[in-house]
């Protein structure tokens, strides 16, 4: 504790974040990368597997099982009224109108499209290529031998089709992951698998869990090889902090952690709460914990360093949701250029919509000398902006068009009828297998005893570490609430912790995270809207979203290293040889538990 308090940050990080890796899981992206970076690697979190045969029988590009693909009547219906509340609100025509019959005067707004996160927001992609080097073949152990070095990629000749080379000296990739995943041809044999959707493993009949674990080992491993070069013979030499979202179960996080253990061989590894993680992350104690990802938002609130569970909160939207939305809007408006863009089957349209979406979309605001409080910006948002058609096989095609009511999408956070996300089936029962409920509450199971274990440590109902003895036990799911907007959940959480005080100092503590969090525009929005959102009877007349002092990306990873580097609860960290040998047994009283609560001393840390 004395050694905390006197020692420089940075001298904490050379010595203890040189053999920490923290991993933070997301639907769509994770976030790994040592402590002692300043920023993780965000990997897209996904594989393409080659299948065999897959030239000569029917195959699926895409591994997800959307129960409802296509919108329904009821969806389109819902969605045309919810632009017709947005379009009120910010003085542009309905879908219904003709402009030059509209009773509200038509504003057009130029947008730039500047974005420092997207310098090149007009660049095109290119297909990946699929093929490596046959090692087994005599013309690859020639180059290798002659370059002397062995490389298992190359660079295939311009002007050469894949198909005429020859088949015994290169082959196809067995597994690719990151943005090369997403860019994959449809017409190569490959299939592209996303082993986490919507905040859960994306386990389905034709999706097994197994196969979902699989995945996630191929993407994690191949990130520590390829990208922070520790092969597996000397990861017994590091320690793993995984930095989970608040909508996976207690059975996800726990076969998570053996992939940490048992596969992938780290030492030791610890579990912290992504909401709570973002709080360290930009030195708070006591915040309200927006997460809006690419395909969940999460609301929790922390007083002093620990999180409320029953304040938590999960709503089935997120950046993806918006991008899709942008295409609908300018179809819409017929303002889309005439090429074939689906980004449900080709991930290649999603990456160029998600790109559009960062570098246009925002929500501007201008405030009024007659009133206290800010106002959406009257008008539409319109820009030019240069799409691309990714035809089978086929090099980019650019069109140069006019994107217009930019400023719609981004308003279905608060009206979330007008995103109407794609929906997947729930994990079919027989996922569980022999296995408990992941929505159960395993520490209050009873353990037979083993004659291998000392009575330390031996848990029963009531064993573990005795610095859990006094903690109150709460359900680790959150509310899901499908029709409700982001301002509703952020004021329906605050206000449930029932104390005025906290209250008040909540409602002036919002922090926003996540890739949509950059949205130009959006914290002025949040204030807005989350105001106009609090009961009149309520005695709360401030609301403040607080600026982010680290990219809102990864301030959540970066939170997770902070809590690895301070080190400050011993008894909560997961060594392998004990989950090996003792599995669920040994885990019970330390794994889930420590995620909602924090000591003192790091929190002192941090305040200091």
């Amino acid at each position: 504790m004395d050694y905390l308090k006197s020692a420089v940050p940075s001298q904490l990080i050379a010595e203890r974040g040189a053999n920490l890796v923290v991993i933070n899981p997301g639907s769509a992206h994770v976030r790994i990368g040592l402590a002692q970076q300043q920023a993780p690697f965000n990997i897209p979190h996904c594989i393409a597997r080659f299948m065999k045969g897959g030239n000569q029988e029917p195959r699926k590009n895409v591994q997800d099982q959307m129960l409802n693909s296509q919108i329904t009547p009821a969806q389109h219906l819902e969605r045309e009224k919810a632009y017709d509340i947005i379009a009120s609100l910010l003085k542009i025509p309905f879908l219904d109108e003709e402009v030059a019959n509209n009773s509200f005067p038509r504003k057009t707004v130029r947008v730039d499209g500047y974005n420092p996160h997207s310098s090149r927001k007009d660049s095109a992609f290119s297909w990946t290529n699929v093929m490596e080097m046959n090692l087994n073949s005599s013309v690859a152990i020639e180059t290798s031998e002659n370059n002397g070095v062995m490389n298992d990629s190359f660079d295939q000749p311009e002007g050469v089709d894949r198909k005429e080379l020859n088949s015994s000296e290169y082959k196809f990739r067995e597994f690719i992951c990151s943005e090369e995943a997403l860019k994959i041809s449809p017409t190569e044999p490959y299939c592209l698998c996303r082993p986490i959707r919507r905040g859960h493993f994306n386990v389905s009949q034709q999706y097994s869990l197994q196969q979902v674990l699989e995945d996630l080992y191929s993407i994690w491993d191949w990130i520590l090889i390829e990208k922070l070069h520790i092969p597996p013979c000397e990861r017994n030499m590091y320690s793993a902090i995984l930095v989970v979202p608040e909508t996976f179960d207690n059975r996800e996080i726990k076969e998570m952690l053996s992939i940490i253990l048992r596969d992938l061989r780290f030492s030791s590894a610890v579990v912290h709460q992504e909401g709570l993680a973002a709080a360290f992350g930009n030195g708070l104690s006591t915040a309200c914990v927006v997460n809006m990802g690419a395909q969940v938002t999460s609301v929790i609130c922390i007083e002093d360093g620990v999180a409320l569970p029953t304040t938590g909160m999960t709503l089935p939207f997120g950046g993806e949701d918006i991008s899709r939305c942008l295409l609908w809007n300018q179809r819409h408006h017929q303002t889309w250029a005439s090429i074939c863009t689906d980004p449900l089957v080709k991930p290649i349209d999603l990456l160029m919509l998600n790109k559009l979406k960062e570098s246009y979309c925002q929500i501007r605001v201008s405030f009024s000398l007659f009133y206290l409080r800010t106002r959406l910006l009257e008008g539409e948002l319109d820009a030019v902006a240069v799409v691309h058609s990714y035809e089978d096989g086929m090099p980019a095609g650019s069109h140069r068009t006019r994107l217009t009511a930019l400023n719609v999408p981004p308003m279905g956070l608060f009206y979330p009828l007008l995103l109407v996300p794609d929906e997947h089936p729930p994990p079919p029962r027989s996922w569980f297998h022999d296995y408990e409920d992941m929505l159960e509450d395993t520490w209050h199971m009873e353990f037979p005893r083993r004659s291998d274990l000392s009575d330390g440590l031996f848990l029963g109902v009531n064993g573990g570490l005795p610095m859990w003895e006094n903690y109150p036990v709460f359900p680790t799911r959150l509310k899901k609430e499908d029709n409700l907007g982001l301002a509703e959940a952020i004021t329906s959480s605050i206000l449930s912790t029932g104390r005025i005080d906290l209250q008040r100092k909540l409602f002036c503590s919002i922090q926003l995270i996540g890739g949509v969090a950059l949205t130009s525009g959006l914290i002025a929005a949040v204030e807005e809207r989350v105001l106009h959102a609090i009961p009149s009877n309520e005695a709360i007349d401030t609301v403040e979203v607080l600026q982010s002092r680290t990219d809102p990306t990864f301030v959540s990873w970066k939170g997770g290293a902070i809590l690895g580097i301070l080190d400050f609860g011993r008894d909560a960290w997961i060594h392998r040889e004990d989950w090996i040998r003792n599995g669920i047994h040994i885990g019970s009283g330390r794994k889930y538990k420590d995620s909602f609560f924090l000591q003192a001393q790091a929190m002192c840390f941090i305040n200091s």
